[in-house]
């Protein structure tokens, strides 16, 4: 019987830190990453630079189905242009949201992000990887932190990008994206039930790290003295 690959899922709100904490986790156990938020914040640029409307549901699946897309040293590509950074911009994250709440936009992506899934393993960070498109993943996290600290946070970042910003919009930014994504209609931001809670309120980063990291080793031991 051929082993299954294993597969971490970190679920988790805006700015919580989830990307950071499953780059480090995919490094240190020379697995893969996925950072499924980047895919659709790939479709809102695309859709930007064709200027195509937000509430245009069939030609936004269009274009998800259709990304010329590449991960490759810690580059992300569209259509072969470097567009690491673009896809951070604070508007694109806002529009990628609205474009998640769209079933056949997520349809759409949803077989890209399972063809992540190779060997030696993969840690993937999003909103729906645990409930949606890993369920059977061997350990599922749900990393989550205040609305305040995430927001300074983001401040932080982009403070650091040499970004001016407003500690209190960025707040009230992301307390709307975060009832957008828990209320929305086709898989919604949440704890799943077999999801082990981590708030990094008042954690550092290596410290979350670390924690997912004991607790997929701790998996791993009993898998292995089961076999």
């Amino acid at each position: 019987m051929m082993k299954q690959i294993p597969v971490i899922a970190i679920d988790g709100p805006s700015a919580s830190g989830k990307g950071t904490v499953a780059q480090l986790v995919a490094k240190s156990l020379g697995f893969h990453y996925l950072d499924s938020g980047a895919l659709y914040r790939l479709v809102a640029l695309k859709a930007t630079q064709l200027n195509i409307a937000s509430t245009d549901q069939i030609l936004l699946a269009t274009i998800a189905k259709n990304l010329n897309i590449e991960f490759k040293n810690q580059e992300i590509y569209l259509d072969d242009c470097i567009v690491t950074q673009d896809i951070r911009a604070e508007q694109c994250g806002i529009l990628a949201s609205q474009l998640a709440a769209y079933p056949q936009v997520r349809e759409a992506l949803t077989e890209r992000q399972r063809k992540f899934c190779q060997p030696p393993g993969l840690v993937a960070d999003g909103r729906d990887m645990g409930s949606t498109i890993f369920p059977h993943a061997l350990l599922k996290v749900f990393l989550t932190a205040s609305a305040e600290i995430r927001a300074q946070r983001r401040l932080k970042q982009l403070m650091e990008k040499g970004i001016d910003a407003n500690i209190d919009i960025l707040l009230h930014d992301i307390q709307k994206r975060d009832e957008r994504d828990s209320n929305r209609s086709v898989a919604p931001l949440k704890q799943e039930i077999d999801a082990r809670l981590l708030d990094t309120t008042s954690l550092t980063i290596s410290e979350a790290q670390h924690q997912v990291l004991s607790w997929y080793n701790e998996i791993e031991q009993k898998n292995r003295a089961w076999t």
